[in-house]
């Protein structure tokens, strides 16, 4: 069951909260978590999961208090007020923040010297660099991105099912019809909702 917890943090990702292997609401985390504190005062028998719709990862949700209040909870964020006195300091000369942070880099010195030869420097080029990675990886990135979020909504709601470990190894081999075939049996929200997340 979920409990409360300390996780304020707010996040534009909707959720879907699980009554056992069904699908009990989606939507907001403060309409989810509603749903939560109706299901714990209504004594559901079944365990109550709720799951980020983007990372598939088991969301802690604080489920005390009247509908009203639980809204007020998840809607209303408190300002960051180190951000907001960072943003009310006059601005001096020189360039303007680019929201850059500065961190230690090793390379070997052969890497130095060809950085000392492009043009704008070792951290324009260091960034270029990095920015035609993140181009060139950005399908596989999302596909690993997806599929790790299916395999841990499946280990937190399925692990018990029968055939799991063997839809877990077809998960990770991309294979989609052995998959499909394993899971014909399984309950539809949970094979629905692994789907959405490795489609997303």
């Amino acid at each position: 069951m979920t409990q409360p917890g300390s996780d304020h943090l707010l996040t534009l990702h909707p959720l879907t909260l699980f009554a056992g292997l069904s699908v009990l609401a989606r939507g907001s985390r403060a309409e989810v978590a509603q749903a939560l504190a109706s299901a714990i005062r209504a004594r559901r028998n079944e365990v109550l999961l709720a799951f980020d719709d983007h990372t598939g990862q088991v969301v802690d949700l604080d489920w005390r208090g009247s509908d009203a209040e639980i809204a007020a909870r998840y809607t209303h964020s408190a300002p960051d007020d180190s951000h907001t006195a960072a943003t009310q300091l006059p601005r001096g000369p020189g360039r303007p923040r680019l929201g850059v942070t500065a961190r230690e880099v090793t390379l070997l010195p052969a890497h130095w010297e060809w950085l000392a030869t492009q043009r704008g420097g070792a951290s324009v080029t260091l960034r270029r660099l990095v920015d035609e990675a993140r181009r060139a990886s950005a399908t596989a990135d999302r596909a690993r991105a997806s599929r790790d979020a299916a395999y841990r909504f499946l280990h937190a709601i399925a692990g018990d099912l029968p055939g799991f470990e063997e839809v877990s190894r077809a998960l990770f081999a991309d294979d989609r019809a052995r998959m499909t075939q394993l899971m014909a049996d399984w309950p539809r929200d949970v094979c629905d909702y692994a789907w959405r997340l490795l489609d997303a």
